[in-house]
């Protein structure tokens, strides 16, 4: 393994891996790889796949909801695609749950 370690006044700070390796860990640990959760993205909506990315993270509706800084409630009518979020919502809820280019949809 290809471990880079940051140290911070002497002291091991941070370990950087290659992302292939960092996959291979997540995947030995039991849970779901990043590239998964991207890829689980498609269609025409990522709102659609929102609650699966929030329970494949782990995330319960409330902890999302308060890292964001919505209410559960709100969060639950996005999930149900009742409520469309802006654009700074999409970009908080994409950045928690760890997926790239999830891009505001008309």
């Amino acid at each position: 393994m290809n471990v880079q370690v940051i140290e911070r006044d002497g002291q091991p700070e941070y370990a950087v891996l290659p992302w292939e390796q960092y996959q291979a860990l997540l995947q030995a640990a039991g849970r779901v790889p990043e590239a998964v959760a991207v890829s689980a993205l498609g269609g025409k909506s990522g709102l659609s796949q929102l609650s699966a990315l929030r329970e494949a993270k782990g995330l319960t509706v409330e902890a999302l909801a308060r890292n964001v800084g919505i209410s559960p409630h709100y969060l639950n009518m996005i999930e149900s695609l009742e409520r469309q979020p802006d654009a700074a919502i999409q970009r908080a809820l994409a950045w928690h749950l760890g997926v790239e280019g999830w891009e505001s949809q008309p």
